[in-house]
């Protein structure tokens, strides 16, 4: 059995709620990423904010990229999944909710990342095919 520990990106990069629109778009261009987990002030996590999220939410609003805050536009959390979670149930998981990224907790702190390209790498063909069905082929 593959689990999320297995396949999850562990090494990832996190902003806080009170963190600038700025600084968060910084954070992605310098690690090239195009997510990143939001914390809380008390250290847990809060959400996600993406790209799009800066564009659509920001950019697109009229927003001061230096003055709003990474809470203000970030998505909360559908779903996480623990680190000893089997990849089937990972998949159904992100194909049912639609959703192209998925953070992995362990004891309620968070230890990972989950995307698209994670499962790319490590899952079956049929896998990702299945996947890609329920994100992108609904109508």
């Amino acid at each position: 059995m593959t689990t999320a520990r297995e396949i999850m990106t562990a090494e990832m990069h996190t902003v806080t709620e009170d963190q600038s629109l700025a600084e968060a778009a910084t954070l992605m261009r310098d690690h090239g990423v195009g997510a990143l987990p939001v914390m809380s002030g008390d250290g847990s996590l809060s959400g996600i904010v993406t790209d799009r999220d800066i564009v659509v939410r920001g950019v697109a609003e009229g927003a001061d990229l230096a003055t709003t805050t990474v809470g203000s536009v970030a998505q909360g959390i559908v779903s996480t999944v623990g680190s000893e979670e089997d990849v089937d149930r990972i998949v159904d998981t992100m194909g049912d909710q639609q959703i192209k990224r998925l953070p992995v907790v362990d004891g309620g702190r968070l230890v990972g990342m989950i995307s698209e390209s994670d499962l790319a790498r490590h899952v079956s063909d049929d896998k990702v095919a299945h996947f890609v069905q329920m994100v992108y082929g609904r109508g």
